[in-house]
């Protein structure tokens, strides 16, 4: 099964990046498989430290792919990083071994630290709907453009009947994100 967060690593500088992130659970570990090329392999690679942070707010995960990622951040409690600072929870991790792979290495890291912050509220249509179009966002260089049009106009039936205002901010940046897509610009008219 594979879970969405948000990973934050450390740049060379000290500097956070934050970035959307699937993940795996294998028993007391969490394995993140970051694609190549890409700055939390990098910064994996070189630091060996990330926080994999749990939220509900969707406009994370589509601000941060649509150049938006100026998000609040706190220090992490054990490891020397950062988490949201609004995340419903965290896992402070630590690089235990990797799998190179020339497309998607695999970090398998130990969890050295995990908080909880705030309660689920539970599903809404337009957070699931707004997440699948930030995985579609993230792959546009391999979509069909008729694809990519037929599946924005179906997650935008959930988005306009149940999102709240969060919601349709992180649409409204994917769409217009996608709109400004060489391959897509002229495809995506009517899913606003």
């Amino acid at each position: 099964m594979i879970f969405e967060g948000v990973i934050t690593t450390r740049n060379a500088d000290g500097a956070a990046h934050i970035t959307p992130m699937g993940f795996r659970r294998d028993a007391d570990c969490v394995l993140i498989s970051p694609f190549v090329p890409s700055t939390t392999l990098v910064n994996l690679k070189r630091d060996g430290r990330a926080v994999m942070n749990l939220t509900d707010d969707v406009s994370v995960i589509a601000g941060c792919l649509t150049g938006r990622r100026d998000w609040p951040l706190l220090r992490a409690t054990v490891i020397d990083g950062w988490r949201l600072q609004d995340c419903l929870a965290h896992m402070e991790l630590q690089v235990m071994d990797c799998n190179d792979d020339a497309e998607r290495p695999q970090f398998r890291c130990r969890i050295a630290h995990h908080a909880q912050h705030g309660a689920f509220r539970g599903f809404n249509r337009a957070q699931a709907a707004v997440l699948e179009a930030a995985i579609l966002y993230s792959r546009l260089d391999w979509l069909a453009p008729d694809k990519l049009a037929a599946e924005m106009a179906y997650l935008a039936i959930a988005v306009n009947k149940t999102a709240g205002a969060r919601e349709r901010m992180a649409w409204e940046w994917l769409v217009a994100a996608m709109a400004d897509h060489p391959r897509h610009r002229l495809e995506l008219g009517g899913t606003a």
